[in-house]
């Protein structure tokens, strides 16, 4: 039986998602989504995705736009933004309410993602 662990990344970028798969696939199950529209459909659908990491800047709805959105339906899910740009007052504002737990740097460090991920199961 498959107890990995199920992980949305979202990001409009296609090299994002697919380094963000080469790095986390092995310990987890990845989702990908181009967008925060993808990203809620994705939740819908997978309903055991318990961790969406999302990109900041996106067309049409940044990351904090989609977890809210994202939070509204699925507030037991973990919300974390990564962003290549510095803390925003948004992402301040997101984290001081609770709505993320935590921002990651791009280029994203792995080793820093998975002990997150990891420390929140226990």
């Amino acid at each position: 039986m498959d107890t990995k662990l199920k992980v949305l990344y979202v990001d409009d970028e296609l090299i994002n998602r697919e380094l963000f798969k080469i790095n986390f696939s092995k310990k987890y199950d990845v989702y990908t989504a181009v967008n925060g529209f993808d990203g809620l459909d994705l939740l819908e659908n997978q309903p055991e995705i318990s961790v969406i990491i999302s990109d900041m800047k996106m067309p049409g709805m940044n990351g904090i736009e989609f977890i809210k959105k994202a939070k509204e339906k699925f507030p037991a899910k973990r919300f974390y933004i990564l962003t290549g740009f510095e803390i925003t007052p948004e992402i301040n504002l997101a984290l001081k309410s609770g709505l993320i737990l935590k921002y990651f740097r791009k280029p994203f460090n792995s080793k820093e993602i998975e002990a997150i991920i990891e420390n929140k199961l226990k």
